[in-house]
């Protein structure tokens, strides 16, 4: 079965201070809502050490934000691109984006589906 409308879901999880930046950019790229989350993890960094009163310890798990878009096909690549362009640093730990497939988007209220959705 071909799918009459194409939407993409992006997962970006990106350092706590650059979600205005980002949320601004998407902005421009044509994104009209983005929900976030704050979230813990870690990647090839694996946490890192801290003091604290003079001794030192452990953080295993870094403090990040997860924004998650739902887009237009038409507009993914500009919203993957302002996020990487916003977010990134070039340091460890800037974070990661997933893009996923969406079959069917609804709003509630009004029962609108797809990108009338959006």
């Amino acid at each position: 079965m071909l799918l009459e409308h194409f939407m993409k879901k992006i997962e970006a999880i990106i350092k706590p201070f650059k979600l205005d930046d980002v949320r601004e950019a998407l902005a421009e790229a044509g994104v009209e809502g983005l929900t976030v989350t704050e979230v813990k993890g870690y990647g090839r960094q694996k946490g890192h050490s801290e003091l604290y009163r003079g001794a030192e310890y452990q953080v295993d798990f870094m403090p990040k934000v997860k924004i998650d878009v739902v887009v237009p096909d038409e507009i993914a690549e500009q919203a993957i691109e302002a996020i990487v362009n916003t977010a990134q640093t070039g340091k460890i730990g800037d974070g990661k984006i997933f893009v996923y497939e969406v079959e069917r988007a609804i709003r509630i209220r009004t029962s609108e589906e797809n990108e009338e959705a959006l």
